[in-house]
């Protein structure tokens, strides 16, 4: 009976630290099908490497919001679909999804996500057109 009970909270421990993975994943995915830049920062790392049409630079939190405010505002998103969601090791995942624009275009979109200080935050994110 106490095997199963230790079984039944270690159990209840990885489901709890999966979905606790897996949510700025979901929440940053719907930011950018909504181009709610606001949600997306609030992950993003102090200094962030942002890639858009292969020209990447690295930005500040409060310049990477100016670049992607910029970006969707020239690109207003109407969907983000996740390809892949994969995890390299328990510090990092990484997503790729595709963005689809209301002029028709389309957008590959990578993510790197990294575990600092037990949060996920967003070290990399990367827009090519299709």
């Amino acid at each position: 009976m106490y095997f199963k009970r230790i079984l039944l909270v270690l159990c209840c421990f990885f489901v709890f630290e999966q979905t606790n993975a897996q949510a700025p994943v979901d929440e940053v995915s719907n930011a950018i099908k909504y181009g709610r830049v606001g949600e997306i920062i609030k992950y993003f790392d102090d200094v962030v490497p942002v890639t858009i049409n292969n020209a990447q630079s690295t930005y500040s939190r409060t310049q990477a919001e100016m670049v992607l405010k910029d970006f969707f505002g020239r690109n207003s998103p109407t969907d983000m679909a996740i390809l892949s969601n994969n995890s390299s090791d328990n510090s990092s995942r990484f997503v790729v999804g595709e963005m689809k624009t209301s002029g028709g275009s389309k957008y590959s979109v990578y993510i790197l996500f990294k575990l600092k200080e037990k949060i996920y935050v967003i070290r990399e994110i990367r827009f090519n057109k299709e």
